[in-house]
C-alpha cells in the first residue's frame, strides 16, 4: 500500500475516533460532577489521545510520502490547525480535566478537519518560496498558537451558554443563535459540498474576465452566475441571478456561489433543529451545562490566551518577518494575510488589555474569546480563498 494511501486512511480513523469521543465526553454531562473524572470522561480523552496519535501518523506518512513537512496547502495546513488543536485540548484537560470542555473543543476539531476535506488533497511540490525550513517553523508555530486560542473559544462558547439568561430575548441571546448559525452553516458546506462533489457535478460557463472570454466551471448548481456570463453546459440549471460586477476574478463568481449555497444550507439545517427543539439552540443545550463550574470555564478561557498568544506571536509575526525578510527582502509588505495576523495579533492583545487591567472577566472576556476565534476563521477563510494577495499559493 502506497504511503499516500496510508495517511489518509489513518486521517480517517482519526477523525471517526474523534466522533466517538465526543459521544463519551457528551455522556458525562449527566455525572454528578462533570469537572471530575468518571468513566465516560476516562474512555472519552483515551479516545482523544488514540485519535490524535492516528492523525500524527498521517501526518508523518505524508511528510515521508511527499519529501516535505505536509503544511503547505490549505487542506494540509488545516488538517494540522485541527491536529494542533486537538493537542492543546489534551495539555488543557491535563491540567483542568473538565470533561465539558471536550464537548466544545473535539466538535470544532471534527469540523475544521471535515472542511479540510473540501479542498484538493493531492500532493505536489513546493513552490520555490516554500522550499525552506521557515515553512516549518513559520506554519507549524503559527497553527499551534491559533489552535490554543481556538480552545479559549471552545470554553467561551461554553460558558455564554451556561451563564446567559435564555428565558427572555436579548442582544446576548440573538449573538449566541448567531454563532449557533454559523456552526450550522460550515456543517450545511461540507454536506452540499460533500454531496455534489460524490455526485460528480459540473457546470461550465464562458464569462468576461479581463477583457477575455474564460470557461469557468462550477462544482455545485449555479445561484449565482459569472456577471455576465454564458451558460455552456446543456441539461444544467440556468443561474438565479449574476454575481456582482466587481467579482471579476476567475474564481470570484464560484466562491461568492459556494457562500450562498453554505449559507442557505446552513438556514435549512438550522431552521430544523429549531423546528425540532421548538427553542433556540443555546437554551435547549443549557440544561445539560448547570453542572459545570463557571469559574474555571472562565480561568480555562482566558489560561488558553496566555499560552496561544506568545505562541502565536513568534509564528505568525517574528518567525514570519524572517522568512519574508529572505524569501522577497523585505518583513513586512502589507499582504493580506500579514495584515490579518496583525489585526489577530492585535485583538488578543486587547483581549488581555481589558481583562488584566479592566477586569473584564465572565461574559466580556467569552465574547472576546468568540470574536478572536471569528477572526482566525476569517483568516483562514476568506483570506486565503477570496483576497488574492503572496499567500495564494496556499
Amino acid at each position: 500500500m502506497e504511503l499516500s494511501t496510508i495517511s489518509s486512511n489513518l486521517l480517517y480513523a482519526a477523525f471517526f475516533i474523534y466522533l466517538a469521543a465526543i459521544l463519551f465526553f457528551g455522556a458525562t454531562v449527566k455525572d454528578k460532577n462533570s469537572g471530575k473524572a468518571s468513566k465516560a470522561g476516562k474512555i472519552g480523552i483515551t479516545l482523544t489521545v488514540i485519535g490524535f496519535l492516528s492523525q500524527v501518523g498521517y501526518f508523518f506518512t505524508r511528510w515521508v510520502a511527499s519529501a516535505h513537512a505536509p503544511v503547505s496547502n490549505l487542506f494540509e495546513y488545516t488538517t494540522f490547525f485541527g491536529m494542533m488543536l486537538v493537542l492543546a485540548f489534551i495539555v488543557i484537560y491535563s491540567i483542568y480535566r473538565l470533561n465539558i470542555l471536550g464537548l466544545f473543543t473535539l466538535p470544532v476539531a471534527v469540523l475544521i478537519i471535515a472542511y479540510a476535506s473540501m479542498f484538493p488533497r493531492e500532493i505536489s511540490p513546493l513552490v520555490p518560496s516554500l522550499q525552506t525550513h521557515w515553512l516549518y517553523i513559520h506554519v507549524t508555530t503559527a497553527a499551534l498558537g491559533q489552535a490554543i486560542l481556538a480552545v479559549s473559544f471552545a470554553a467561551g462558547l461554553l460558558f455564554l451558554i451556561r451563564q446567559i439568561d435564555q428565558s427572555q430575548k436579548s442582544k446576548h441571546t440573538f449573538w449566541l443563535e448567531f454563532v449557533m448559525y454559523i456552526v450550522f452553516s460550515t456543517l450545511g458546506f461540507i454536506i452540499v459540498s460533500s454531496a455534489f462533489s460524490g455526485f460528480g457535478y459540473q457546470v461550465a460557463f464562458q464569462a468576461p474576465i479581463e477583457g477575455e472570454m474564460t470557461a469557468i466551471e462550477y462544482e455545485m448548481p449555479a445561484i449565482a452566475g459569472p456577471h455576465d456570463g454564458e451558460l455552456t453546459s446543456s441539461g444544467k440549471m440556468a443561474p438565479w441571478f449574476d454575481a456582482p460586477v466587481w467579482m471579476r476574478g476567475v474564481d470570484a463568481a464560484q466562491k461568492f456561489n459556494t457562500l450562498i449555497w453554505s449559507l442557505l444550507s446552513g438556514l435549512v439545517l438550522y431552521g430544523a433543529v429549531r423546528l425540532i427543539l421548538r427553542k433556540r439552540i443555546a437554551a435547549s443545550i443549557q440544561p445539560w451545562l448547570k453542572k459545570a463550574n463557571p469559574d474555571i470555564i472562565d480561568e480555562v478561557s482566558y489560561r488558553a490566551v496566555t499560552i496561544g498568544f506568545p505562541i502565536f506571536t513568534l509564528g505568525a509575526l517574528i518567525f514570519a518577518m524572517i522568512w519574508a525578510q529572505q524569501a522577497w527582502d523585505r518583513f513586512w509588505g502589507w499582504d493580506p494575510k500579514e495584515v490579518w495576523a496583525l489585526i489577530t495579533w492585535l485583538f488578543y492583545a486587547a483581549f488581555l488589555h481589558l481583562r488584566l487591567s479592566r477586569g473584564w472577566h465572565g461574559t466580556n472576556s467569552a465574547w472576546l474569546a468568540v470574536g478572536g476565534f471569528a477572526i482566525i476563521m476569517f483568516n483562514l477563510i476568506a483570506v486565503n480563498l477570496v483576497i488574492s494577495g503572496l499567500h495564494s499559493y496556499a
